[in-house]
């Protein structure tokens, strides 16, 4: 196994042989951290990589692999020779600086969502790609690659496996939404109110203007500049662009739970004729998906069980109403994933870079 990516701040380095420059856009956040860790896992061939952000995390020491490295601020200069950007600030910042990396010759991996509508965009998740037997044909000229949020992901994965053990007549699917989807602020506000609560003390409401602590909402308050009929809407948008028009179509609602990491999913599928709870096991079961073998707590999905794990854990329950019903509940590490998805898209544009010396 080769040594993790160096991570520099330079910007004047010699070749290093088949090697690649990357530069991670919002280093300091929860997504920019674990595409990093990520890139060191998967040993990505970066010859270096560069910590990039905002203002309030400039200066801010992280550790990733053997290295420890500063953030340094976004410069337009920062961009120059770089072969992958990875946007993991918020969307804001990434319609304000990709642009720059685009125009230096990087390839775009976008983990924030804001490139969804630009010209020629494409929402990609090889997950899906492979179970769909579909062949990704890389461009001399790539367009922005859009990381899909997590549940999009499992929900595609999950009802295209469920419909080789049957025709399914519809399905309903329920996603609780982490707070560290909307980054270190909406995790910190989870955590003040929780606090705040306990000690009989106002609730801080700056990112959800509502309560989230010991509290379940359909909808986040009214001075919120966030939305979970816009992040619903994202989520049945991706989810059909990457299961395709012939895949099960199921309706949605999203709902904000008191909880810090992890997507959790409620799917429930009616299938044309009674299930077939052990044709569908070994239907869901295989790549990137656990299932709970026994009722166990230790391995039952749940946020907890699915922190730091890659796979989405799965367990069924039948509907005693419905023979033809079954629930399907589901849970997903959602940093994890998006970074895992972020760096296999750049493993797969590697084909687009120059080979034999860097950028």
């Amino acid at each position: 196994m080769s040594a993790p990516p160096k991570i520099v701040t330079g910007s004047s380095l010699a070749p290093r042989g088949q090697l690649y420059r990357a530069a991670i856009v919002g280093a300091g956040s929860l997504k920019g951290k674990e595409v990093a860790e990520m890139l060191s896992e998967r040993n990505f061939p970066a010859a270096d990589i560069r910590l990039l952000d905002d203002d309030e995390s400039i200066g801010q020491l992280e550790a990733t692999g053997d290295e420890m490295n500063f953030i340094q601020s976004l410069r337009t200069e920062q961009f120059t020779q770089v072969d992958f950007t990875f946007f993991a600030a918020d969307a804001q910042s990434t319609l304000g600086s990709w642009k720059r990396a685009r125009d230096a010759g990087s390839a775009i991996i976008d983990l924030s969502g804001a490139l969804e509508k630009e010209a020629g965009a494409q929402v990609r998740s090889l997950w899906i790609e492979r179970e769909r037997g579909k062949m990704w044909q890389p461009e001399l000229q790539p367009v922005p690659c859009v990381v899909p949020h997590p549940a999009a992901v499992a929900l595609a994965l999950l009802l295209l496996r469920a419909r080789k053990a049957g025709a399914i007549r519809s399905a309903v699917a329920t996603v609780f939404e982490p707070a560290s989807e909307q980054g270190q602020k909406g995790m910190d506000e989870l955590h003040q109110q929780t606090v705040n609560l306990l000690s009989f003390q106002n609730l801080p409401k700056e990112v959800f203007d509502v309560q989230v602590a010991f509290n379940m909402v359909a909808r986040y308050g009214q001075k919120s500049q966030l939305s979970l009929d816009s992040l619903e809407a994202r989520v049945r948008r991706q989810y059909q662009e990457l299961a395709g028009a012939d895949a099960p179509q199921p309706a949605l609602m999203m709902l904000q739970p008191p909880v810090f990491h992890g997507n959790a999913l409620s799917i429930f599928v009616e299938m044309e004729k009674p299930v077939n709870e052990a044709k569908l096991l070994e239907a869901l079961g295989g790549d990137h998906v656990t299932l709970a073998a026994t009722q166990d707590d230790d391995s039952q999905p749940s946020n907890v069980n699915t922190a730091g794990q890659p796979n989405i854990l799965v367990s069924l329950k039948s509907d005693l109403s419905n023979p033809n019903g079954i629930w399907i509940w589901a849970a997903v590490d959602n940093l994890r994933v998006a970074a895992m998805t972020a760096v296999e898209c750049a493993e797969s544009m590697i084909a687009t870079r120059p080979l034999g010396k860097i950028q």
